[in-house]
């Protein structure tokens, strides 16, 4: 468990019925800013979350004992970064971490730079990836300093725009 400026620490099958809520309310924010073709069809599912609790990449990020946002954090390889379209990553050889499913709590800010701070104490190679209709995403990567790479293709065939963030080692 890593104190930054709230908790975030490892989700279990406990922490599921609290993190579901976050996904609607993430949906709902995607849709009021014009993104409605992204997490639809049920997903992130139940499912989902279980199999990131499994690989240990599930994390919760709790302010004054409540689960304000979910994330999973997972080290390489990712197989849909295998190929990449009109671009390439920052660096191809070295491990990374990826980032997916962020959801946060409504009226809560400054989530996602917790999660970073937490996700760069741990790794300095970190890529993500997020959909073309995600304006709010692409403008919270570009602030933090992400580049955009290309674009990759999930299994399903949807294409995704690709990100990575690499933090020279001092």
């Amino acid at each position: 468990m890593v104190q930054i400026s709230r908790i975030i620490r490892t989700a279990t099958q406990e922490d599921v019925p609290y993190i579901m809520p976050l996904f609607d309310e993430a949906r709902a924010k995607m849709h009021a800013s014009g993104n409605s073709r992204q997490w639809i069809n049920g997903y992130p599912s139940v499912e989902k979350v279980l199999e990131d609790i499994r690989q240990n990449g599930a994390y919760v990020v709790e302010d004054k004992g409540k689960t304000v946002a979910y994330f999973a954090f997972l080290p390489s390889p990712e197989p849909t970064y295998g190929k990449i379209v009109g671009g390439q990553w920052l660096d191809d050889e070295k491990p990374y971490h990826v980032i997916h499913r962020i959801a946060g709590a409504q009226g809560v800010h400054g989530i996602f730079n917790s999660m970073l701070e937490y996700a760069f104490s741990q790794e300095k190679n970190i890529r993500i990836d997020t959909h073309k209709d995600n304006v709010i995403m692409q403008h919270l990567l570009q602030k933090h300093g992400f580049s955009y790479c290309g674009v990759i293709y999930l299994l399903s065939g949807d294409e995704r725009l690709a990100y990575q963030k690499i933090i020279k080692s001092e």
